[in-house]
C-alpha cells in the first residue's frame, strides 16, 4: 500500500509539473517584459508589410525568435481617448462594457465592476505572486487604480525628439531599473510594463531620423510642408477625405493634430508617415537597449517579451489620421512574443484581444489568474498547440456620436456599421479580408487617387455590402454583429437591430 501511494503521488508531482511553464519547471520563474507603444498600426511594421519604409530591425528580430499573431485587436472604446479603455483591458482583463470608471476617483458600480479590481489588476497579482514590478509609460489615459499597484512608478509623455524628453528616456527609466536590481543582486522574478510616449502626435521625431525619412516637425496651422520626395509613399488606401462624416465633429485627431489640423493633401500626409517612422524605428532603438541589456545580465532567455501597442492609427489612410474608426489600420494592433517554450519564426492568426493579456500572462508564468478576469488565455496559441482561441471577433466605437461604429469578423469576413449623427449617417461595410486587406472603398478605384498612390488594385478590393451576390453573407454578419453585441452586453443598438430590453 506504501509503494502504490507512492506511486500516485509521483505521478501527481509529474502532473503538476506539466501543467507549469517550462521555465518554471526549471525551479527558475520566467520574468516578462511587456512593451506596449502608443498609436501604433501594424501595417507600419516590416513583419507585417514587408513593402513598407520603415526599419525596425529589432521588432523584427523579436518576431524570428518568436511568434507573431496577424489577428490581434482591441476591443473598443467608448471615449475619444481610445488609448484610456484598451489600457484598461490590458490591466484587468476585462471587456470593454465591463470596467471600472478609468479617469474618475470614483468607485467601480458593482453591476459593472467588482469594487475590489485594482487589487485584482495586473500588477497587483504579480506583486502577490512575489514579482518584482516596474512601469514606465505616458501619463494618464489608463486605470489609475492598476497603475498604482507597480512597486516602482516612473511615468512621464515624452513625445519630443530629445533623450530627455522622448523615447529614450522611457527606456532609460528600464535600463536604471535593471542596473538596479543587478547591484543589489535582486534574483526575484520581474514584470516590466515598458511603455512609449510615442508615436503619438505631435510625433516630435529626432533630427537625423526625421531626415532619413524626408520629414520635419510642424505645428502651425498654416505651415504647409512643401512635398519631400524622399518622405515615405502613400499607403494604398490613402483618401483625400474619408467618403462620409465620421460622426465626430470637433475630433482633436481628425482635426488638431499640429502640423495637419484638416488637411489630407499628399505633401502633408507623406511628411505625418515621415514623422511616424521616425518616431517608430526610434522606439525600435530604445527596445534593443534593453534587450541587449537582459542578454548582457543573462535573464533575456527566461523573459517574456511581449510587444504591442494600445491600438492602431490612419495617419491618412480612408481620409482618416485618428485611431477612432474600425478599419484594420485602427483596430488592429501588432503582437509579437518571444520567451520560453515559443517557437521561433511562427506564426498564427489568434484571435486575441489586449484584453487577453492579464490571463495570458498568468497562464505563462503559473500565477495565478484573478476570478475578475473575463477574457481568455492565449497561451495555447503561443505554445504552438492552437492557432486561435475563438471564432469572432467584435469591435466598438462611440466615443462621438452615439451609438457609433461596431465591427465583427469571422474569418476573412468583416462587417463595419456606421450609426452616427443621429441616424443621419448609417452606413455598412462588408470586407473579404483576404481579397481586399486594405479595405478598399470605391473612391480608392478613382483616377486621381490611384495616380497619387500608385497602387493598382484588383477588381475584388472594394466593399461588397451593396453587391447583391454577398446579400446572404451581409445578413450571416449583421446577424452575428447583433449577437456579439447581446454577448458583451452593448447598451446601445443600430438601426436595423429590434430593440433588445434586457440591455
Amino acid at each position: 500500500m506504501t509503494r502504490l501511494w507512492l506511486t500516485l503521488s509521483a505521478l501527481a508531482a509529474l502532473a503538476a509539473l506539466a501543467a507549469l511553464p517550462l521555465a518554471a519547471v526549471a525551479g527558475d520563474r520566467p520574468n516578462v517584459l511587456f512593451i506596449i507603444t502608443d498609436d501604433q498600426a501594424a501595417q507600419d511594421l516590416s513583419v507585417y508589410n514587408p513593402d513598407t519604409r520603415l526599419e525596425t530591425p529589432t521588432i523584427a528580430a523579436l518576431a524570428e525568435r518568436g511568434i507573431t499573431l496577424d489577428a490581434a485587436y482591441h476591443m473598443g472604446s467608448f471615449s475619444g481617448a481610445v488609448c484610456a479603455p484598451s489600457r484598461t483591458m490590458v490591466m484587468t482583463g476585462r471587456t470593454v462594457w465591463r470596467l471600472p470608471p478609468i479617469r474618475s476617483r470614483s468607485k467601480p458600480k458593482p453591476e459593472v465592476c467588482p469594487p475590489d479590481i485594482a487589487a485584482k489588476s495586473l500588477a497587483a497579482v504579480f506583486n502577490r505572486a512575489g514579482y518584482d514590478t516596474m512601469r514606465t509609460c505616458k501619463r494618464g489615459n489608463s486605470y489609475a487604480g492598476a497603475n498604482a499597484q507597480f512597486s516602482v512608478v516612473r511615468d512621464k509623455t515624452a513625445r519630443d525628439g530629445t533623450a530627455e524628453e522622448g523615447s529614450a528616456w522611457h527606456a532609460d527609466q528600464v535600463l536604471d531599473y535593471l542596473e538596479d536590481r543587478e547591484t543589489r543582486g535582486d534574483a526575484d522574478p520581474f514584470l516590466i510594463y515598458f511603455g512609449f510616449s510615442h508615436p503619438h502626435d505631435p510625433r516630435g521625431g529626432t533630427p537625423e531620423l526625421l531626415a532619413k525619412y524626408g520629414a520635419e516637425n510642424r505645428d502651425k496651422v498654416d505651415d504647409i510642408p512643401a512635398l519631400n520626395p524622399d518622405a515615405p509613399a502613400l499607403p494604398p488606401n490613402y483618401l483625400p477625405a474619408h467618403p462620409f462624416p465620421h460622426g465626430q465633429p470637433g475630433l482633436r485627431d481628425e482635426e488638431k493634430v499640429e502640423g495637419v489640423y484638416d488637411r489630407r493633401d499628399e505633401a502633408t500626409v507623406r511628411n505625418e508617415i515621415g514623422r511616424n517612422h521616425a518616431c517608430t524605428e526610434n522606439i525600435d532603438i530604445q527596445i534593443d537597449r534593453v534587450l541587449k541589456k537582459l542578454e548582457a545580465t543573462g535573464e533575456l532567455d527566461n523573459t517574456y517579451v511581449f510587444f504591442t501597442s494600445d491600438h492602431g492609427i490612419a495617419v491618412g489612410r480612408h481620409g482618416l489620421m485618428g485611431k477612432q474608426s474600425l478599419y484594420e489600420h485602427s483596430w488592429r494592433v501588432p503582437m509579437i512574443v518571444a520567451g520560453p517554450g515559443i517557437t521561433p519564426g511562427s506564426r498564427a492568426p489568434g484571435f486575441v484581444y489586449l484584453a487577453d493579456v492579464l490571463p495570458t500572462l498568468c497562464d505563462l508564468t503559473g500565477v495565478p489568474i484573478p476570478d475578475t478576469v473575463l477574457s481568455t488565455s492565449f497561451a495555447p496559441v503561443l505554445r504552438g498547440d492552437r492557432d486561435k482561441i475563438r471564432d469572432v471577433m467584435y469591435g466598438v466605437y462611440c466615443g462621438g456620436t452615439k451609438p457609433g461604429i461596431r465591427a465583427v469578423r469571422q474569418g476573412d469576413w468583416k462587417l463595419v456599421k456606421w450609426d452616427v449623427l443621429d441616424g443621419r449617417v448609417r452606413k455598412t461595410q462588408l470586407f473579404n479580408l483576404a481579397e481586399n486587406p486594405h479595405e478598399l472603398l470605391p473612391g480608392h478605384h478613382v483616377a486621381s487617387v490611384r495616380a497619387m498612390t500608385r497602387y493598382k488594385e484588383a477588381p475584388t478590393e472594394i466593399d461588397l455590402a451593396d453587391d447583391p451576390r454577398y446579400a446572404t453573407k451581409r445578413a450571416q454578419l449583421e446577424a452575428l454583429l447583433t449577437a456579439q453585441m447581446d454577448a458583451y452586453e452593448d447598451p446601445y443598438r443600430l438601426w436595423y437591430q429590434a430593440p433588445e430590453t434586457d440591455l
